[in-house]
């Protein structure tokens, strides 16, 4: 009963906990027997609180029995990358100048999932300051390689079962490559959708939440959750939102249609992963239309490059400069880089950045998704001393645009690779229909195949 309990998703553990079929404390000891067998070979969490969860989980059984109200995730253990604050645990930010740094209060996306009934298990690990330094964590489908970054913690803890879901955050492709290295589904919704007050900032203007799950009604649940208007938060947007979940169980008014675009970039994708596309392109047929990549649009790669090395030089200059030994090259290269931008560089890759939402704006208007890869391929070996290679994330990431890396594929060496499915701003519900039009149309497909 404990190994399946590990298998069921949030969407049903959620339920069975409210119709007391099962119990929360149940589920999270099942959950820290698994942490306990795999956590020393990959090392997903920054800090645990095992105790502290399953208190948490009494608690939501105790109010289940007393036929109090229960939320979404009532009982349902949640990973958090560690930086999301929190009021009752370390948040470190995946760095030594921060060990033992206890926020005052809690991020606004962890007030929605304690409201939501979810229980807290702890911080996942991050790349430091959530950049480009390599973290400890090791890859759940083979521990030789990276789980990629920078939420590599969250991740690798969702593919491991140590928990049904986990937050996570992208700046540039750091939830859609992890997903597809460790072979779960990686949602980032559109920007502003999900509050960052509270979670550490490296670009006012790119940073964005997301989250993983093992399955896609899953990710929408969360994403429905913790989303959400917040005034402190500028990118927050006070408008009505369609529910992910409905939108994810939907069944699409008409076959979509899907874009691919041929980007420059695309001589970087290893050869499975460019077959393996090609194999998903020609079974949806007729409803994928290729196009040959203007300059502007390749170009977005290095303008969403200029935003991000000006802003986290904003931000993390004094640090670096009063912390020269204890922060990584990588960081201290893009210092560099960041001081060397004018402002004006800076102000035209921003009106770049509102001219390509304009773009995507009228160009969704005939296209329900872009078809695109979530990575390279497979995930790199640890030893190559980088989480891979975030270019085919990082135009939709300027753009804001909802994402999704699906785990579609598998590479020779037997690595998930992921397939990315980009949709229209705030039109997220949208992009999760189309999501699961392509899975059960890729299923189908392979069943009147035999495969």
């Amino acid at each position: 009963m404990k190994h399946e309990l590990s298998l069921l998703s949030a969407a049903q553990a959620a339920e069975a906990i409210r119709s007391g079929r099962i119990s929360s404390e149940a589920l999270v000891k099942t959950c820290l027997d698994r942490i306990r067998h795999s956590e020393p070979d990959i090392g997903a969490w920054a800090h645990l609180v095992p105790e502290e969860a399953l208190e948490q989980a009494r608690a939501a059984d105790l109010i289940r029995k007393s036929g109090r109200a229960t939320g979404a995730l009532h009982g349902v253990p949640v990973g958090l990358k560690d930086i999301v604050d929190t009021k009752d645990m370390p948040t470190e930010q995946g760095s030594q100048i921060n060990a033992g740094r206890r926020p005052d209060a809690d991020a606004r996306l962890v007030e929605r999932l304690r409201e939501a009934g979810a229980v807290i298990m702890g911080k996942t690990v991050t790349t430091e300051f959530a950049y480009l330094r390599p973290s400890s964590t090791r890859n759940p489908a083979n521990t030789l390689h990276t789980p990629g970054g920078s939420s590599s913690g969250s991740a690798a803890a969702v593919a491991a079962r140590h928990i049904p879901l986990a937050v996570g955050s992208q700046t540039g492709g750091s939830v859609i490559r992890p997903a597809s290295f460790c072979g779960v589904f990686g949602f980032k919704p559109t920007r502003g959708t999900i509050s960052r007050s509270g979670l550490l900032r490296t670009s006012a203007t790119l940073d964005q939440v997301g989250v993983f799950a093992n399955s896609l009604s899953d990710a929408a649940l969360l994403v429905d959750v913790i989303g959400g208007y917040d005034q402190s938060d500028p990118a927050s947007f006070a408008r009505p939102r369609a529910g992910l979940l409905k939108g994810a169980q939907a069944d699409v008014p008409v076959e979509p249609t899907i874009a691919w675009f041929d980007m420059p970039y695309h001589d970087r994708l290893a050869p499975d992963a460019q077959a393996g596309l090609e194999t998903v392109i020609s079974t949806l047929g007729a409803r994928v239309e290729r196009f040959s990549a203007r300059p502007e649009l390749a170009d977005l790669v290095n303008v969403h490059k200029t935003i991000y090395d000006y802003e986290i030089t904003e931000i993390f200059a004094e640090t670096v400069a009063a912390n020269t030994g204890a922060v990584s090259q990588e960081l201290q290269d893009a210092i560099g880089r960041g001081q060397s931008i004018s402002l004006d560089q800076y102000q035209d890759a921003l009106a770049v950045k509102a001219s390509a939402e304009q773009f995507f704006a009228r160009f969704f208007n005939d296209f329900d998704a872009i078809l695109s890869p979530a990575a390279s391929g497979e995930a790199p070996l640890i030893c190559e001393g980088h989480t891979g290679d975030a270019v085919y994330c990082t135009a939709w990431t300027l753009a804001g645009l909802p994402s999704l890396s699906l785990p579609l594929l598998v590479g020779e060496n037997d690595l998930p690779v992921g397939v990315q499915l980009i949709g229209a701003a705030e039109e997220d519900d949208r992009l999760l229909r189309t999501a699961a039009w392509i899975q059960r149309s890729l299923a189908g497909h392979q069943s009147e195949n035999g495969e």
